[in-house]
């Protein structure tokens, strides 16, 4: 699972890691539930030519069609990919095949081996992580305003060598679907059908991780502030201390 994590930014890495021209629209330097952070989708019909992947910007928990509200993605930040194409959240962008990859410098996780929660952050080794994810556009029903979302996918973990040290003892271990960077494309462009075949762990290997503190409370409260107004506050303003990370 994951919660927080820092997204990748800056347009020369977005461009040299994942083929993509970073949008305008201004995003914090970590994204937690109801944050605004850059995604990537297959390219549309009005791409240019020659460009297979195109990044958007939308709230960080994926909002279905029929939510009166953007709240509900404080809950659809995760999706588990055994499930997807049955939850209501979350079937309707499975069938249409609305995949994305979320583009990470790290991912946040909490390490619970000292018997507290303490954050670590998990990096790929070699470059940032892609996540394979889904995504939708939710359509206010007030305004009409046209609102990107998405979610990042899941698989068990019990037995990775590193994510089976994350999370509280006693619960089931998940971790993200980290891509491949040689997946990309085929991920942004498979069946349905074929889609199950990327929902694997990432070789543990491949992942390095340390203990990574929370920023203080004052640079959490100048990313809020940041952050795109039109969106509901973050379901968990990056605490200090408390239940996600001490």
């Amino acid at each position: 699972m994951c919660s927080n994590y820092k997204p990748v930014t800056l347009r020369d890495r977005l461009l040299a890691h994942f083929g993509v021209v970073r949008p305008d629209d201004e995003t914090p330097t970590e994204t937690w539930p109801g944050y605004n952070a850059p995604f990537i989708v297959r390219s549309d019909d009005k791409a240019e030519a020659g460009e297979t992947r195109q990044a958007l910007v939308g709230q960080y928990g994926l909002v279905p069609a029929w939510s009166k509200d953007l709240l509900l993605g404080r809950k659809t930040y995760n999706c588990r990919s055994e499930t997807a194409a049955e939850k209501p959240s979350f079937r309707d962008a499975w069938r249409k095949r609305r995949w994305c990859i979320v583009p990470a410098e790290e991912l946040y996780e909490p390490c619970w081996e000292t018997g507290r929660a303490v954050r670590w952050a998990v990096r790929r080794i070699g470059g940032p992580v892609g996540v394979a994810g889904l995504w939708g556009m939710w359509i206010d029903p007030k305004t009409a305003q046209r609102v990107p979302t998405f979610t990042m996918l899941t698989v068990n973990a019990d037995d990775h060598a590193l994510y089976r040290r994350f999370h509280k003892p006693g619960e089931e271990k998940r971790m993200p679907v980290i891509l491949a960077p040689e997946d990309f494309d085929a991920w942004l462009n498979c069946t349905t059908e074929d889609a199950m075949g990327f929902m694997k762990a990432y070789p543990s290997e491949l992942l390095e991780a340390d203990p990574t503190p929370l920023p203080s409370r004052a640079a959490a409260d100048k990313r809020l502030s940041r952050a795109n107004p039109k969106s509901p506050p973050p379901a968990a303003p990056a605490p200090e201390s408390g239940d996600l990370f001490d």
